[in-house]
């Protein structure tokens, strides 16, 4: 490892950063190498990446699920949840698995919401050695059979609500077995009976479907009871977890996460977060889907490690239920995103409530807004801390420090590279960029993927030889280290935390028969930081925005739907013929 600038003889107090553009000095050089971030570091927080105490996610999981065993893991629906119930359940379910032929190495797929299943399949899947993949339960029939047919999943458990949707999915996929749940299954007793029949009966919230290999959740966790099964012994650079994106750019492709990959990060952020959790037992409060590698990380997984109470919130959007969970806890730390922020700040019972007890709360997947940050602050006296990272990091790469020194309302960037984790920017011309030089942020650390599934060269695109992975965001880096991001280097759009690829919406917009071409952007929106605009030259003139929108709905997720349909008579084009966006993001017309 490099020695820091000061042994280097480096005075970086007395350097002009303009000395750094291009990297044009061998003191700049020797700058970045120094990692000179780490002198920004909390008190007691090393700059080197910590030793991997563990072999595998499971042995840590399985530690901790017997280390806390009489502690409250999961709160489901208002039903608490221990971490021996967990252990047990998962257990059922490795069992289940093993009785019908699933083995280690198979794809196991898990489409499901905030429920205390998913943790427990989840760890189920795991203690079997399977390899995991997480699909979004919004996914539509073309999406889902997408990611099924490329991970080559043989299992799936799936939400009862969305089980039509997986049926007319199945065709030229490898799925054999399938698991079906509903909210109430787990709880037990007279409630999971009840809410099981509120959303089928009453709000009618599951569409008829004709799945008859299909095996219930509570079926198969008691047929798996008391069944051995093999204990695996992955190593290190054995794929964990296929865990789908766009990437920066294109379709969406199989990020291989590798056991060192998740465990590296694992460390560097208990590295970074044990001083500021403490000793004391603590309650969070999971908003964020646990399909999304940020969650499933951090929320579900690394809080697991200080034996968290983990409240799951299944649709964050119904801010007056949430209310009713949240009425009578107590909870130290909150994850979300820029628009949920913005949601629970306009709901009186919520800023009325004890903030006493919070420890911070944590922003990610989308820019957070600088006015929502500070009354964010001013309402609870907690500051929000907004990370940066990606699937493809596993997911974590910059934190602001959340111990020791000031922490105030908004600081505009979004922290250090974590332990073990470097960070530098590229310019255009290919060279490094100096400090407050914007560039393209590039990460280099054993949280970086192994690659994506079935796609060297998207790979090689996006990681070099030297290890390092080009994110696709424009940024800059100060004398502190701190990291701003500045803007996307790709196309890609952030509508509430999830990434839209104007490529997909283009893809299925121009298979309506009366299009001729189109085009999509992403427009700012104070609500959801970005909304959706499809621009269109029309082929047949009788094709209206609602023909467009009906024809995207059955093909994409709902934050992909434009929210903005213009019909032009011609997309402006460079001289090769390529499109371009940037002059399609002007005002929509009426």
């Amino acid at each position: 490892m490099s020695a820091r600038p000061e042994d280097a003889g480096l005075n970086t107090a007395k350097v002009s950063p303009d000395q750094f553009n291009g990297f044009v000095s061998a003191e700049a050089q020797a700058l970045f190498e120094s990692r000179y971030w780490t002198k920004s570091y909390p008190p007691g927080v090393s700059g080197d990446m910590p030793p991997l105490r563990y072999n595998s996610m499971l042995e840590l999981v399985s530690e901790c699920l017997k280390k806390y065993a009489d502690r409250p893991a999961f709160v489901s629906a208002g039903t608490e949840f221990s971490y021996k119930q967990v252990d047990d359940m998962s257990d059922q379910f490795a069992g289940y698995l093993k009785s019908i032929g699933v083995k280690a190495g198979d794809v196991v797929a898990i489409m499901l919401p905030n429920c205390v299943q998913f943790p427990v399949c989840f760890v189920g899947a795991m203690k079997l050695g399977c390899t995991l993949t997480n699909v979004n339960p919004l996914y539509t029939v073309r999406e889902l059979n997408h990611q099924l047919k490329d991970s080559g999943a043989t299992t799936i458990v799936v939400f009862e609500n969305f089980a039509n949707t997986l049926q007319q999915s199945l065709d030229g996929t490898k799925v054999k077995n399938i698991v079906i749940t509903q909210l109430g299954d787990l709880l037990g007793g007279l409630k999971g009976l009840i809410i099981n029949f509120v959303m089928r009966k009453v709000k009618k919230m599951v569409p008829a479907y004709n799945l008859p290999q299909a095996v219930p959740m509570k079926k198969a966790l008691a047929a798996g009871k008391g069944v051995a099964y093999p204990k695996p012994s992955p190593k290190l650079d054995d794929v964990a977890l296929l865990q789908y994106t766009g990437g920066t750019t294109g379709v969406s492709k199989g990020a291989m996460l590798t056991q060192r990959n998740l465990m590296s990060n694992m460390e560097q952020g208990l590295a970074w977060m044990s001083e500021a959790i403490g000793k004391d037992p603590i309650c969070v409060v999971t908003m964020l889907p646990l399909y999304h590698i940020y969650a499933l990380a951090v929320n579900c997984m690394l809080f697991m490690t200080f034996g968290a109470r983990n409240i799951l919130i299944a649709n964050p959007r119904d801010v007056g239920t949430v209310m009713k969970v949240l009425r009578k806890e107590k909870f130290h730390v909150i994850t979300a995103v820029n628009t949920l922020f913005n949601a629970f700040l306009n709901n009186d019972e919520f800023c009325s409530r004890d903030f006493s007890d919070m420890k911070f709360a944590m922003s990610g997947g989308m820019a957070l807004q600088q006015p929502i940050a500070e009354r964010w602050y001013k309402v609870t006296g907690c500051a929000i801390s907004e990370g940066f990272g990606m699937t493809e990091t596993s997911p974590v790469v910059t934190v602001p420090p959340l111990h020791g020194g000031e922490r105030p309302a908004f600081r505009g960037n979004v922290g250090l590279p974590i332990p073990g984790t470097e960070v530098r920017l590229k310019r255009d011309d290919g060279l490094w960029a100096g400090l407050n030089e914007p560039g393209e942020i590039c990460v280099r650390g054993p949280q970086v993927m192994l690659g994506y599934l079935n796609r060297p060269e998207e790979t090689a695109k996006t990681i070099d030889k030297d290890g390092w992975l080009a994110t696709g965001d424009i940024g800059t880096m100060d004398e502190q280290g701190y990291v701003k991001i500045v803007d996307r280097k790709k196309d890609m759009i952030i509508v509430s935390g999830f990434n839209v690829f104007p490529n997909e919406i283009e893809d299925v917009v121009a298979q309506h028969p009366g299009v001729l071409e189109c085009g999509v952007v992403g427009v700012p929106d104070p609500v959801t930081g970005e909304k959706v605009k499809l621009v269109v030259v029309k082929k047949d003139a009788s094709v209206t925005k609602e023909d467009l929108i009906a024809h995207c709905r059955q093909n994409l997720t709902g934050y992909k739907i434009p929210s903005f349909v213009e019909f032009r008579d011609d997309l402006p084009k460079t001289p090769v013929g390529k499109i371009l966006r940037r002059e399609l993001r002007d005002k929509p017309k009426e």
